[in-house]
């Protein structure tokens, strides 16, 4: 076990010249508080690809190299580092972006450890799941229920984190409207969240197969946006709205059909030209969730009120997987997992 296979990043690069590359590599041994994980799986997330393509290289990220990219990762413990406890080998266990946080500044000792500024993330500062084994911190390392499958169970450990933190934001029940505007690997699990809050959902997409899995969680209602204007069909029709596409237009769109009043909560990065301050409307930011909002997501998951909606492929072809996450011919989340013989 001294050496294992994984998908490494020497220099950021775009996509269409591979710049992942499938190769042996050493197997990395767990330090004190740390655990060594068997990699089931890792989702494949947007997020993959602004590192491999170097659109975050001026805000140090990816911060070594080489790297494993990968951030939503499940598998089992395999050994354990000094000073670790709670975990046995062989416990079925999830990682999601947050590797490590400071545990001691005003965010970490209050329950918003995804605000530490000291935070380091998985797959982007320190190696992360698109590899055969993981280093993960026990403190940011979390129990799988024995009934997950663990392949299924990886994008909870983003978009499943994600969604829940976003929805948490909302104040909707039932009588309310709450529109997800884009519906790929974190959409789709925001939706179920938001239909557990009794409120009727209304989703919002560009792809026929998105509306489709959408209708197949739980949309009380679909929007197809590559044939109509969100904004104008539902205008002043929605009490909140959840934002995961990244474009100035679909943020319009959201605004526009939000009632006077109602919030917007976004998940990405967006831009307002203008906001009348007339219709007190709310805009939240959303960034994962806390330790405790991921164990509750896994405790839903468990209980089937949430399940995620993937696409499997072998861990060698986290670059096919890539490749059609980027041209948007996925229908949910891909997850790329380590096949070994039986």
């Amino acid at each position: 076990m001294t050496h294992m296979y994984a998908n490494e990043l020497d220099a950021p690069a775009p996509l269409a010249q591979h710049p992942l590359v499938w190769r042996e590599t050493n197997t990395p041994q767990p330090g004190s508080g740390q655990l060594l994980i068997e990699v089931a799986a890792c989702g494949v997330c947007r997020s993959n690809l602004h590192l491999i393509e170097g659109d975050w290289v001026d805000g140090g990220v990816p911060a070594i190299s080489p790297i494993v990219p990968g951030h939503e990762v499940t598998g089992r413990v395999v050994s354990l580092g000094p000073g670790v406890d709670g975990f046995a080998v062989g416990d079925p266990v999830g990682v999601q972006p947050l590797w490590w946080t400071c545990e001691e500044c005003e965010f970490c000792t209050s329950g918003r450890e995804q605000l530490c500024h000291e935070r380091l993330i998985t797959g982007e500062h320190v190696n992360g799941g698109f590899g055969e084994f993981m280093l993960a911190t026990a403190a940011h390392t979390y129990r799988v229920p024995d009934n997950l499958d663990l392949v299924e169970a990886a994008p909870l450990f983003c978009p499943g984190i994600t969604g829940y933190g976003a929805v948490k934001k909302l104040d909707v029940g039932p009588g309310q409207r709450v529109g997800i505007f884009g519906l790929g690997g974190v959409g789709h699990l925001a939706l179920q969240f938001a239909v557990l809050t009794g409120a009727e959902v209304v989703a919002v997409a560009r792809g026929a197969d998105h509306l489709t899995v959408a209708r197949e969680l739980g949309a009380h209602e679909t929007v197809d946006a590559s044939a109509v204007d969100a904004g104008t069909v539902l205008e002043d029709s929605l009490d909140a709205a959840v934002t995961f596409a990244p474009s100035d237009e679909v943020t319009a769109q959201a605004l526009r059909a939000l009632k006077w009043g109602g919030t917007l909560v976004t998940g990405v990065p967006i831009s307002i030209e203008s906001l009348p301050f007339n219709k007190e409307q709310v805009i939240k930011a959303s960034l994962l969730g806390s330790r405790r909002d991921m164990r509750e997501v896994l405790r839903l998951a468990s209980e089937g009120e949430v399940r995620t909606v993937v696409e499997r492929f072998d861990m060698s072809r986290a670059g096919e997987a890539l490749d059609l996450l980027a041209n948007g011919r996925l229908r949910s989340r891909a997850v790329v997992e380590t096949r070994r013989p039986s």
